[in-house]
This record gives C-alpha cells, sequence and structure tokens, in this order.
C-alpha cells in the first residue's frame, strides 16, 4: 500500500512539474534576453566574473547551455579521456577509483530525472527522512523507474559529525537501463562514518555550504535547480562514465539528521566529438519529450549529434584554414600512438576520434586520405612544448594551383598564356586601330577629290569607324576574360561587324538600284536618303545588344582545352546563335545585291571591289566558325586568340585593302582629280556618275534644265538616225537622182560617186561605236559631195525641234 501511494504522489507531483517545466522551456525560448539570476543561487557568470582578469578571452568558450569553460579545462578533460580510452592510467584505478572531468555535460536531455529526485528530496524533507523505515527503500526503487537514471541513493546523515545513520543503495544490474532492480551494498559507506570524500557525488555540507564544491558542474544561467550536477566522472568499478545529481535536505524536526539524495545516469552512450556540430542545436526539456514520446521524427544524424558532448564540439587539431574535421568512430582494431595499445571495446569516449581532410583546393601528397586525429592531437602537442615542428609544416595541407576546384597534388589546372606572343598580336591590332584613324583624317582633308568625292566621303567615314571597332575586339578578349570583358567583347564584335558591313551593303545598293533602273530618267540616290535607310539597320543591332546585356549578361565560364586545363571563355547561348542566324541572313542580302551588280562598271571599279570586300567578309567568317567548331572545338586560349586575329585581320584588313587602296594608290600617283578611262569613254558629265551618285553633290539638280537636256540629246539621235536612212537609200539605189527641192539638191555640177564599201563600213564602225555628233558629221561628210545639203529636211527638223 505504501508502495502505491508513493507511486501515486510522484505521479501526481510530476505531471504538474512538467506542466511548469514545458511554460518555463517556451518562455525561456522566446525570450530574446535572459531575466537576472535570483541572488542566492551562484552562477558561472558570477565565478567567471571574478577571475575575468587572469583568463583571456580567447581561453573561454560557451556551450550550448549557456555555461562558460576554458580552453585549458577541455584540454585536460581530453588528456583524461584519452588515458582511460588507452588504458593508460597505471595504478590510478588503485588509488583513485574515480576520474572526473573538467567540462560539464549538457543535463537538459536527464531533466526528467532531475525533477524525479527533486520530488523525492521534497517529500523526504515534509515528512521525515527516518521517520518510515519503508519509504526510502521505495523512494529509491521509485528513482530507477527513469530509463536513464541507472543508480539512486538515499542518506541520512548526522547533522552534528556527518556520519551516515542509515542508507539506501540500489541500482541497475549492470547499470543498464532495462536491468533488474537490485540492492547494492558499498564498501566506502559505513554506519557511524563519514561518506568518503572520494565520492564525485557527494559534499560534505559542513564543508561546502549549500554543496557548492568544486566536484559540482555550475548550473546553467538563470536555471535554479534544488540540487547540483556533477561533471561527469570515470567509474574504475564499473568502467563506465557516470553523471550524478545531488541534493542535500535540511534537517527537519528534532531528530537532528539531514538527508543527502543522489542519483547516477550512465552517460557511457554519448561521445566525444570534437568535430564542429553541422547545426547549432540547443536541448530543451520540450524537444526531449516530444522525440521521447515519438511525436516527431528525428533523422539519424541528428540523433547522432544529439548524443555528442557539447563542450568537445571545435576542439579537434586541424588547421582550420585548409582542412575540415571528420568524426569517425573509433574501432578496437585501433592501435593507439603513444603506447601501442589495443582499444579494449569500439569507445565513443576518445580523443582523436576524427580525420583531418584538406578542404576543396587543398591537398595533401603524402596523406591524401587525410591526417589521423589522434597524430594531430600528438603533433599539436609537441608544437605547443616547442618539441618539433611536424604540426605546422609536415601535417599541412597545400593550396591548389590557381583555378583548381580540387586537386591532388601541385598539377597545374589552369592553361598557359603565352603573353609575350599575345602582346605583339595585340599591338598591331590596335595600330590597325590607329592607322583606321588617321586614314578617316586623311579622307577628310581630301573629301573634294574626283576618287573619293565619287565614292561618297561620309559612307567611308562610316566604313572607317565600323573597322576600327573590330580592331578593338582584339583588346577585349586580350586579358584574363570576366563579365566585363565579355560585355565589351560581344559589342565590338558585332556591332563593329554591323556598321563596317552596312555602309559598303548601301553603297552597293545604291549601285544595284542604278543599274538595274529601265526609266529614261536617272535615278539618284542622296547620301541622305542611304542614311536613313541605314539607321534602322543599326538600331535594331543597338536594341538587340541592349537588351542582350541587361537581361542576360554575358560572363565568363571556363571551359577545357585538349589536354584538360582550363581557362575562362565568354558564354554562349541562344542570344549569339539567333544573332548568328540574322547576321548570315544578312551576309546572304548582301551577296545577292553583290551578285546584281556584278556586270555593272562605276568608277574607278569600286562596285566591284566592294563586291569583293563583301564577299570577302562573308568567307572568312564563314570559315572561321567552321574551323573553330570542327577543327579547333578544344584550342587553347593563345589558339583561340590568334584565330580572333586571323578573322579580323583577313575580313577587316582585306575590306580597307580594297575599298581604300586603289584610292590612295591614284592620289599618290597624282591622278586623285582626275577621271578614270571609263569617264573619259563615255564622256560622263558632272550630273551623272556610273557609281549612282552625282559628281556635284553641293547643289541639288534642277529637274527641268535636265529633261531639256535629255529632251535634246533624243532630238539629235533621230536627226541621225534620219541622216543615215536617208545616206543608204542613195548609195544603194543610184538610179535614183536627187529631185529639185527634195532632201539632197545639187548644186554643183560634178557629181561625185558616193563612198565605196570599204568607206561605208569604215563609217558604220564609227557610228556604231557611240562617237560625238561632230565625229559621226565629219565622216559622213568624206563620203558625199559637198553640193548635197539636206536642206529641206533640215528646215523641217529644226521647226519641230
Amino acid at each position: 500500500m505504501l508502495w502505491h501511494l508513493i507511486s501515486v504522489i510522484l505521479a501526481i507531483q510530476l505531471h504538474f512539474d512538467y506542466t511548469e517545466a514545458h511554460f518555463v522551456a517556451n518562455l525561456t525560448a522566446a525570450s530574446s534576453s535572459y531575466a537576472p539570476a535570483p541572488s542566492s543561487v551562484p552562477t558561472t557568470a558570477t565565478a567567471v566574473a571574478s577571475t575575468s582578469a587572469a583568463i583571456s578571452l580567447d581561453n573561454i568558450v560557451r556551450i550550448g547551455d549557456g555555461n562558460i569553460i576554458t580552453r585549458d579545462a577541455i584540454q585536460q578533460s581530453l588528456v583524461t579521456v584519452h588515458d582511460i580510452a588507452t588504458e593508460n592510467l597505471g595504478t590510478l584505478c588503485i588509488s583513485t577509483l574515480y576520474r572526473p572531468l573538467q567540462v560539464p555535460i549538457n543535463s537538459e536531455r536527464y531533466e526528467s530525472s532531475r525533477q524525479k529526485a527533486d520530488l523525492v528530496a521534497s517529500i523526504l524533507q515534509e515528512v521525515g527522512i527516518i521517520r518510515h523505515g519503508g519509504l526510502s527503500e521505495a523512494l529509491a526503487k521509485g528513482l530507477l523507474s527513469d530509463d536513464y537514471t541507472t543508480g539512486a541513493r538515499i542518506l541520512a546523515l548526522n547533522i552534528t559529525n556527518g556520519s551516515v545513520q542509515s542508507y539506501v543503495w540500489w541500482i541497475k544490474k549492470n547499470h543498464d537501463k532495462h536491468g533488474e532492480l537490485q540492492r547494492y551494498e558499498e564498501e566506502g559507506l559505513q554506519i557511524a562514518k563519514k561518506p568518503s570524500q572520494m565520492y564525485p557525488w557527494f559534499a560534505d555540507e559542513s564543508s561546502s555550504p549549500t554543496l557548492r564544491s568544486p566536484k559540482f558542474a555550475p548550473s546553467p544561467p538563470n536555471i535554479y535547480y534544488k540540487g547540483w550536477w556533477t561533471y561527469p566522472y570515470f567509474s574504475c568499478s564499473l568502467s563506465k562514465w557516470i553523471l550524478s545529481y545531488s541534493i542535500a535536505i535540511p534537517p527537519s524536526g528534532r531528530h537532528g539528521l539531514r538527508g543527502f539524495v543522489s542519483i547516477d545516469i550512465d552517460v557511457t552512450g554519448l561521445r566525444v566529438n570534437q568535430c564542429e556540430a553541422p547545426v547549432a542545436y540547443r536541448f530543451n526539456y520540450q524537444q526531449i519529450q516530444t522525440r521521447r514520446l515519438h511525436l516527431v521524427d528525428t533523422s539519424s544524424q541528428s540523433s547522432e549529434f544529439i548524443n555528442d558532448i557539447q563542450a568537445f564540439h571545435k576542439s579537434h587539431k586541424c588547421h582550420r584554414d585548409t582542412m575540415v574535421c571528420d568524426y569517425r568512430l573509433p574501432t578496437s582494431e585501433a592501435p593507439t600512438i603513444t603506447t601501442s595499445k589495443i582499444l579494449a571495446t569500439a569507445n565513443t569516449w576518445s580523443r582523436g576520434a576524427y580525420q583531418c581532410l584538406c578542404k576543396r583546393g587543398f591537398y595533401s601528397i603524402r596523406h591524401p586520405d587525410g591526417f589521423n586525429g589522434t597524430i594531430m592531437e600528438i603533433a599539436w602537442k609537441e608544437h605547443q612544448d616547442n618539441i618539433s615542428n611536424y604540426y605546422s609544416e609536415v601535417f599541412i595541407c597545400l593550396k591548389c594551383a590557381p583555378g583548381c576546384e580540387s586537386c591532388t597534388g601541385p598539377e597545374p589546372c589552369l592553361a598557359d598564356y603565352n603573353w609575350p606572343f599575345r602582346i605583339s598580336l595585340l599591338t598591331i591590332s590596335v595600330a590597325c586601330a590607329v592607322g583606321c584613324c588617321i586614314l578617316a583624317g586623311y579622307l577628310f582633308h581630301h573629301r573634294k577629290l574626283k576618287v573619293f568625292k565619287v565614292a561618297s566621303p561620309i559612307f567611308l567615314l562610316i566604313t572607317l569607324i565600323g573597322c576600327a571597332i573590330m580592331y578593338l575586339e582584339m583588346v577585349a578578349i586580350f586579358p584574363y576574360l570576366d563579365t566585363t570583358w565579355c560585355v565589351t567583347t560581344k559589342w565590338t564584335r558585332h556591332m563593329g561587324f554591323c556598321i563596317t558591313y552596312t555602309s559598303l551593303l548601301m553603297k552597293t545598293w545604291r549601285v544595284s538600284l542604278t543599274y538595274r533602273v529601265k526609266s529614261a530618267h536617272k535615278v539618284k540616290l542622296t547620301d541622305q536618303q542611304l542614311l536613313q535607310w541605314m539607321v534602322p539597320i543599326l538600331l535594331v543591332m543597338l536594341i538587340y545588344l541592349g537588351t542582350w546585356t541587361i537581361s542576360d549578361t554575358p560572363y565568363a565560364l571556363y571551359i577545357n582545352d585538349q589536354y584538360g586545363l582550363k581557362f575562362k571563355q565568354c558564354s554562349y547561348n541562344w542570344w549569339d546563335h539567333s544573332l548568328a542566324i540574322g547576321e548570315v541572313l544578312f551576309l546572304a542580302w548582301g551577296i545577292r545585291v553583290c551578285y546584281n551588280v556584278r556586270n555593272a562598271e562605276s568608277l574607278y571599279n569600286e562596285a566591284r571591289l566592294i563586291s569583293y570586300a563583301i564577299y570577302n567578309i562573308a568567307i572568312v567568317n564563314t570559315a572561321m566558325v567552321a574551323l573553330h567548331i570542327l577543327i579547333y572545338p578544344e584550342a587553347g586560349p593563345d589558339i583561340k586568340y590568334t584565330l580572333g586575329f586571323i578573322r579580323t585581320q583577313l575580313s577587316t584588313t582585306t575590306t580597307i585593302a580594297l575599298v581604300f587602296g586603289p584610292k590612295i594608290s591614284r592620289i599618290f600617283k597624282g591622278q586623285g582629280d582626275k577621271w578614270d578611262q571609263k569617264a573619259k569613254v563615255r564622256s560622263i558629265t558632272a550630273s551623272f556618275s556610273l557609281n549612282g551618285v552625282g559628281l556635284v553633290p553641293d547643289e541639288s539638280p534642277d529637274l527641268y534644265q535636265e529633261n531639256e537636256e535629255l529632251k535634246e540629246q533624243i532630238q539629235k539621235l533621230a536627226h541621225q538616225i534620219e541622216f543615215m536612212k536617208t545616206v543608204h537609200m542613195q548609195i544603194n539605189n543610184r538610179h535614183l537622182k536627187p529631185k529639185p527641192g527634195g532632201y539632197f539638191t545639187i548644186t554643183s555640177t560634178s557629181f561625185q560617186a558616193p563612198f565605196s564599201k570599204n568607206n561605208m563600213s569604215s563609217t558604220q564602225t564609227q557610228t556604231s561605236k557611240g562617237g560625238g555628233d561632230e565625229t559621226q558629221t565629219a565622216s559622213l561628210n568624206k563620203g558625199f559631195p559637198t553640193n548635197l545639203t539636206p536642206t529641206k529636211t533640215k528646215s523641217k527638223t529644226t521647226e519641230k525641234v
């Protein structure tokens, strides 16, 4: 009956404590700042504040529950863990049965065990520790009902001398949480004697008021416990790591006894993980209870890190700049470095249970699989003691060659740039661009010479501007490419091509329209009209390149050459492909126009030379694209730069040579202001040009005067045709005599015979060659009598005019 009553009391009290703890946990997690701790409860902050002048801030570490510990304490604890794991304690377990650490364990996971112990202490304080003989036994067994608790003890101590009056000590068999309960008799606890001070869970209240002993870990900030948690300690008799919670019960009544309650929790299942935690994880009571009730699904990785001792996180000895720590569970077959002893079991309480791996971008030739954590611990200690420099000189990871994301050695990852060769090509390209500017100034200075005036100086200047821009592409692709240089490359390449090619095409198109006209009136396209047609083409290119730059900015990416070395090249996507298709169609239209004017004759043979330039641009660009894709798909940076130089020179320099070479040559020969042979033969007037543009564009042409001139030319041709018909009729019909008053009137007494056939054939030849009126009349007068004059017909013709 007593046991059932106690169970009911425990359940009711535990329910209230759980509700209160749940509320406090939520309130603590939601609050952004902590309230000051009660003055009656000593905290770690108070202890640290008193010694802050002696401890460097770099030597202080804050763990997950808010406690503050020093790095020296962590290192000392790691040494203890290593000695125990390698059984290097010697006679320590004979003289000292317990070996505590100097770092606390986050006790929030054991909140239920603590609350039960506090409840038992409250009950014993209320009812008295010796009033009911079986009460202590029942309460001790009730404490073992918790999964974490493996041992529970209740002591009744004499308030005067602190001797043991009675005690109960119950444990789970083999300290297994599922083991059977059994009573435990401790040799160190004897009636009428004080408990031994070697117990890490016990402190004499007379010597340590409120149990504030160095044996106990400080409580987390702003949290009040009835008792104190110990530091984790190793029990030699149990060969386990134990964490205890002890509560001193003040005396009540007249019995002169005070109680002492302590529980043991087996923490051997925790692990010493010296690597960084993947996420900042803080336990609270709500999370632990939820996990225990299986209300949430916790991944295996999170469960593993839940078992980590937070104080040991980031205590590895890997070089933090070049290495990353990887936790490795030690095996029993792994020998230690110092003592060559074999681990008794696969113990998770081991120092150096990690591997130092080189970070991405670093390598180690001697240890490609990483450095053993135990070796790193020893090397670090020797480095601290100035024994050796292996830690800083041997156990290191070296940085990979530039451009290597990962590597196994010092081999280069980036392609080598032949800078002297590239500078030479760049110098030639820049010189060509400067030459275009000089040529533009020379053209402007001699713009009134016929050789330039006929070819439209404004379009020649535009052509030179486009060529200079195309030369500057070699400047854009010269250095290591990035986003800025890639944008510059796209603009110089496509905009320069569009300006140069459009200006040449407009001149050729004008010749095509002039050549194909079938009207009696001459078609004259002025430079202003051609510029109006050229502006929309350039505007389309500007809008396309601007939209491309803003919406999908070109960037540099790494590609590999034939040797697997990386170098940067500007990205290619559907913007490039679309623009390439448009330029191909543009080239096809230009070739079509050039084909239409293949038989057209122009001054200084300009139309044909421009056609050759357009053909050259189309062939060179097509050939270079095929060369890049088919022959050199994995070419290195220098080869690509060379191919770009060749393409620029073959297309741009050849265009300048074809368009400007003959003109400059004539100027140097002193023939720049003279008509070429075709102009002389065809008697081209000042208002007409075979290039399709007027030679004197300074004044607007008078259309009425031009029509009158054309009418006069037609009338002269009609008169010559009529005259030739009459002459031929007289020659072939000699029996006909001219009638008086007819077309021919004989004024001479002697009649000479007409031309012989040879003379007539020569006359016809001269007529068919298109000579002038004076030449034709002189030749005809040689074969006819001088007394024959076309008086009548001439008068009629004059009247018509």
